[in-house]
């Protein structure tokens, strides 16, 4: 006869191991296995074989199988992509002064990466733009900058709480003389306050007709920091334009239909670090293209929505991000409002 756990047996086990056995039972998780992580946790044999049997004859549990059911499929028609890009590789093409039409027809419309290069060449910006020019002109100038970056992993996800105003000139200077780091970076998540403080610069930045509407004010985002600068693989919610003025930058891709693959479990982020990526870990990225470029000052990078993406300055750099195409870029409108998978 089976012996049941009794009350005092039961104390260890709380809602959140209990979701824990629930979330893992639906992805098809043997029971055996979640038995013996509860077990290395400190919870009895006997205890773990009570819960994982009561959430076995949950009808709650049982119901929710048949949305484990749906989006396995669902995955599975992603999975056909990947596997015939497998077939075909994707790389990213470099193509000279790109027209409108053959944007829209090769790349835009078919959500396909591509550097767009000779679209800058008479631009102000990449040759009045430098750190002497940032500092004489806008340097008693406040704008606000990510900081303390190296102490947080996921200071991407927690970037409001990076936020710090400082001079401009003295940023300027932390850039030019810190060398290679990470600590921190003027990134687009602090747009709202820069956008106004370096307000001058956007004269020096190309409208790009061809790809781009008028926007007025809302003509980019403005990234500036030293080399070793890193953006965690992540995906935007738009289309978008890497407008390369100052300085390299590595950039990683990922093809949408390979996102059942990167364990995304909060927003757009993934813990899969895209500097050295850890198949022991992640054994599921084992096999998942990843797509390598450097994008050179003057260069265009066009990051189609939903693409994965690592970004890495290689040098002291300056880009301006746009989303403003001319075509539709909504795709967050209808993007999961909760962000936990």
């Amino acid at each position: 006869m089976k012996r049941r756990a009794t009350v005092h047996q039961l104390r260890n086990i709380g809602d959140d191991w209990r979701r824990w056995i629930g979330e893992n039972l639906i992805l098809g998780t043997h029971p055996e296995a979640l038995a013996g992580i509860l077990q290395q946790n400190g919870i009895s044999a006997i205890e773990a074989a009570h819960e994982i049997e009561a959430a076995l004859r949950s009808p709650y549990l049982q119901g929710s199988q048949r949305l484990r059911n749906r989006l396995a499929k669902r995955d599975w028609v992603i999975g056909i992509q990947a596997q015939l890009n497998r077939l075909a590789p994707i790389h990213i093409p470099r193509r000279e002064k790109l027209s409108r039409e053959d944007f829209l027809q090769q790349h835009y419309a078919l959500n396909r990466p591509v550097i767009i290069t000779g679209m800058l060449d008479d631009c102000p910006a990449r040759s009045k733009w430098t750190l002497d020019f940032f500092a004489s002109q806008f340097g008693e100038r406040s704008v606000e900058v990510q900081f303390g970056r190296n102490a947080d992993q996921d200071y991407e996800m927690n970037s409001i709480a990076h936020k710090r105003q400082i001079p401009f000139g003295e940023f300027v200077e932390l850039v030019r003389s810190s060398g290679h780091t990470n600590d921190f970076y003027m990134t687009a998540n602090n747009d709202s306050r820069n956008r106004h403080a370096l307000r001058e610069l956007w004269a020096d930045v190309p409208a790009l007709p061809e790809y781009l509407k008028p926007a007025g004010e809302q003509q980019g985002f403005f990234w500036f920091g030293p080399a070793g600068t890193i953006t965690p693989f992540h995906h935007d919610l738009t289309n978008n334009f890497m407008v390369q003025i100052m300085g390299r930058k590595r950039v990683r891709l990922i093809a949408p239909c390979d996102t059942p693959r990167l364990y995304n479990q909060r927003h757009c982020f993934t813990p899969v670090d895209g500097r050295a990526i850890d198949v022991q870990r992640y054994p599921d990225m084992a096999g998942v293209p990843v797509l390598d470029c450097v994008l050179e000052p003057g260069e265009i990078l066009f990051l189609p929505v939903g693409w994965w993406h690592f970004v890495e300055g290689l040098d002291i750099s300056v880009t301006i991000a746009a989303t403003h195409f001319l075509w539709d870029n909504d795709f967050y409108s209808n993007y999961p409002p909760n962000h936990d998978f």
